[in-house]
């Protein structure tokens, strides 16, 4: 897909991941709706720099888990943009529960977790179908290599993660030929979201562990992750259903 003159939805687009696929999306010539849940500052801040560009970028705060919410969210886009091309499902949310502890999962982890990473992603989609078809779209969900390898931040976080997986080679099946639906699943990214859910010791830990051990011997950056997703927007247009895995070959290290 030629991005120029296009139109795109991105979830949790203020920060990380999202935050660096919308401005990589604004530099190509594409309009940008960015969604958030709560970081309205990093929002609004990146939808400017999106304007700064040259292109329409709005920020809209949306619940993912609320299909109403997804609904009308989309409709802002089409109002916004009169079209949309791509959507982008990156918003997430996890516990932090190491995988031994099953008490402290509770039935709210699995709702708050399923609801936002699962269930958003199958709202959005469904929201935005009639607006991709149009000119034949593009969905990329962001998944992660917890829901490959089982490693991760709790268990609801990878099974929520493995759905993904599995939900982007269905709604691949079930909307071409009109619309092209991958994922992307990468490892560890730096950034806040871990360091906070960690704690900075862990954090640091992990990350080093992690480089020492991977056949590239680095981590994520958002930067790597976008990439990846332009890759598979931008690159060949029969490839659909598949998880494309961003991770520094951490799945493959011995």
């Amino acid at each position: 897909m030629k991005l120029q003159g296009k139109a795109a939805l991105v979830t949790g687009g203020g920060t990380g991941v999202g935050r660096a696929t919308a401005l990589a999306l604004a530099e190509r010539g594409c309009d940008v709706l960015v969604n958030y849940s709560r970081s309205t500052a990093p929002a609004e801040a990146t939808a400017r720099e999106l304007r700064a560009k040259g292109v329409r970028g709005v920020a809209v705060q949306a619940d993912v888990s609320d299909d109403g919410a997804c609904r009308a969210m989309v409709a802002r886009a089409l109002a916004e943009f009169g079209r949309l091309d791509v959507l982008v499902n990156n918003a997430a949310t996890t516990s932090f529960i190491p995988h031994g502890d099953l008490e402290k999962v509770g039935r709210e982890d699995w709702d708050k977790i399923l609801s936002v990473n699962l269930i958003g992603p199958f709202q959005c989609v469904r929201a935005a179908r009639a607006a991709l078809e149009r000119e034949g779209g593009v969905v990329i969900n962001v998944t992660s290599v917890a829901g490959v390898v089982g490693t991760g931040s709790s268990i609801p976080y990878c099974a929520s993660k493995a759905g993904l997986n599995l939900m982007t080679v269905m709604l691949a099946r079930a909307l071409g030929p009109r619309i092209r639906v991958n994922a992307v699943a990468p490892g560890f990214i730096t950034g806040r979201w871990l360091r906070e859910g960690l704690g900075e010791d862990v954090y640091e830990a992990v990350k080093k562990g992690l480089e020492a051990r991977t056949p590239l011997r680095r981590v994520c950056e958002p930067e790597d992750v976008r990439d990846a997703i332009l890759s598979l927007i931008e690159g060949s247009d029969l490839v659909t259903g598949q998880v494309l895995l961003v991770d520094g070959g951490m799945t493959i290290a011995g």
